[in-house]
């Protein structure tokens, strides 16, 4: 029953493994490894932009036909020269195409990459290489028209370029010439400290009749890989969708290449958004505004999500206005917590967010006392040995007591090997006798796993890892350990609890226990060394307690070492 036992810990921890791995491909559109599902399509090779030009994406000029936004090409007239306009806070840098008035660059200040050259973080752009823009205009629903949209070019007609000393806020506004009798004017209000940025479009009738227009809001990127993605711990990139009735719903680039995108389309609440590894961007507008919910594709490497609201009628020399906000930014959770219902979730936790969102939390009131990262992980790893320490203290002390009566099983399976139900019996005697549940050290282990994953996700999703240093060598805990010298404690530290557990008598068994960790540990050297951090305190701290639970009942630790004859 030992060898039984341990049969049923590989079994789940290889299992678990593979159903990790197999999320982690349809979770980032890749085709499932070894469940696929016909939804588990890998994304088209992306196209790249034209090395003459920027990209450029067709504006939005048609209709709602029954309630489903649908956007058609038209093409507009520049009749102001086009210019770029750059405006800086404290926190962003940011780049407005006059063309629409459209944000088409974003620089995080404050945000450095991860590379040698420590230049600014930019999530938004519009280059040879990059397409990620944010876009809004007008259509003219039912009654037709053309009205300006973003391909209209405006003229700035205010604005600082950059935030004084002393002032909160930043105004730029832009304003179209009249197309169809309408102008439209564009107010974007730039704060310090923020990276929400409120926007307020104004729909002034400088014609003869009532006009009723829709505005949309858009972003649009293309569907590249993130630079120096890596396919071991890959996150989701791409359009997400939020309603109160639905939630968080993300869509695949893949299905939305295929006609295949799931999400609610029509709503009276809720935002959309365009995610990656650590940054988002969110169209933003007030609850009981309705609007119906648009994702396409644009062209051929290019994808869209938006938002499309019906204005009341405006009356010859009115203005109706509409109040939006685009967040662009870093996910981090409690601003995104404070700006929208359900906008943290484009930090990403998956169907273990109920265990990683506490965790998070603790976590970050860790780092409150500390002011180190490093030591906050470590910190929350003690802390969870503690919570569960009398669950592993059973788990321990159940293998303590089956390396003990080890000897007499081993004696008893080499004199009835040829007797395989009287070895049983005798077995299940010995177990009776000496009182040992030969699975009692499963369950305390099982109901850790989930815990365990859902940190992985929290130190693998929270932006605040990168770049922040922990001791010496490792000065970004998101990035892997430049030396491998985690990696490597952590694969000697993984060899040692296998040696320190009793030895299967089943030579293939034996042979599994030591090269399935193996196997595990140098998955570990591509991983971020906050992640290595946090597992290699757990197996420490694991074998201490293990160590010191032996002992105690009289089992003195022993090393068993490999045997692969």
């Amino acid at each position: 029953m030992n060898d039984i036992r341990r049969t049923i810990l590989w079994v789940i921890f290889g299992f678990s493994l593979v159903l990790l791995w197999d999320r982690w491909q349809i979770h980032n559109g890749r085709p499932a490894t070894f469940f696929p599902t016909p939804h588990a399509a890998a994304t088209a090779s992306p196209a790249a932009a034209p090395a003459s030009a920027p990209a450029v994406v067709a504006p939005p000029v048609a209709t709602v036909v029954n309630g489903a936004a649908s956007i058609a090409k038209a093409d507009s007239q520049p009749v102001l020269p086009r210019e770029r306009v750059e405006v800086k806070t404290d926190v962003l840098k940011l780049s407005f195409d006059t063309e629409g008035g459209s944000l088409v660059r974003s620089e995080f200040l404050q945000l450095h990459e991860q590379d040698h050259s420590r230049a600014d973080v930019v999530l938004l752009d519009e280059s040879r290489d990059r397409v990620y823009v944010a876009q809004t205009g007008l259509i003219a629903g039912d009654a037709g028209g053309a009205f300006p949209t973003h391909k209209t070019v405006m003229r700035l007609v205010s604005g600082e370029r950059e935030l004084k000393d002393g002032a909160d806020q930043l105004v730029v506004k832009f304003e179209s010439p009249e197309i169809g009798g309408v102008k439209l004017i564009k107010t974007y209000t730039l704060k310090r400290g923020s990276y929400a940025i409120d926007v307020k479009h104004e729909v002034q009738n400088l014609g003869s009749v009532p006009v009723a227009p829709q505005l949309y809001l858009q972003l649009v990127r293309d569907g590249n890989k993130l630079p120096g993605e890596s396919s071991f711990y890959s996150t989701f990139t791409g359009p997400a969708v939020y309603t109160e009735a639905k939630k968080y719903q993300k869509i695949e680039f893949s299905n939305i290449e295929k006609d295949k995108a799931e999400f609610e389309k029509h709503a009276a609440n809720g935002y959309v958004a365009m995610v990656q590894h650590y940054f988002a961007s969110a169209w933003l507008l007030a609850d009981g505004v309705q609007r119906d919910i648009f994702a396409r594709k644009v062209d051929a490497n290019l994808y869209s999500v938006g938002m499309i609201t019906p204005l009341e009628a405006v009356t010859p020399g009115g203005v109706r206005s509409v109040d939006a906000r685009l967040y662009v930014g870093p996910q981090e959770e409690k601003k995104l917590e404070a700006l929208a219902p359900g906008l943290e979730l484009v930090k990403d936790y998956g169907w273990l967010a109920i265990l990683a969102k506490p965790l998070y939390w603790l976590l970050n009131q860790l780092h409150g006392v500390l002011h180190n990262w490093g030591w906050s992980i470590v910190a929350l790893v003690v802390l969870l040995k503690l919570a569960f320490y009398w669950l592993n203290a059973k788990a321990y002390s159940s293998m303590a007591k089956m390396k003990a009566i080890n000897p007499r099983v081993m004696e008893l399976r080499e004199r009835l090997k040829d007797k395989p139900q009287q070895m049983q019996q005798e077995m299940m005697r010995i177990y009776r006798e000496e009182k040992v549940n030969p699975l009692g050290g499963c369950l305390p282990i099982v109901i850790q796993i989930p815990v365990f994953i859902a940190l992985y996700w929290v130190l693998l999703s929270s932006v605040e890892m990168r770049n922040a240093p922990w001791i010496l060598w490792v000065t970004d805990l998101s990035a892997k350990d430049p030396y491998y010298i985690l990696p490597a404690v952590m694969t000697l530290t993984t060899l040692l609890q296998t040696a320190l557990n009793p030895a299967p008598p089943d030579p293939m068994q034996a042979k599994m226990m030591w090269i399935m960790p193996l196997v595990f540990s140098v998955m570990f050297f591509a991983f971020p060394a906050g992640l290595v951090l946090y597992w290699l305190t757990n197996n420490i701290l694991s074998i201490a307690q293990q160590w010191i639970i032996n002992t105690r009942m009289g089992v003195p630790p022993q090393f068993n070492l490999p045997k692969f004859k």
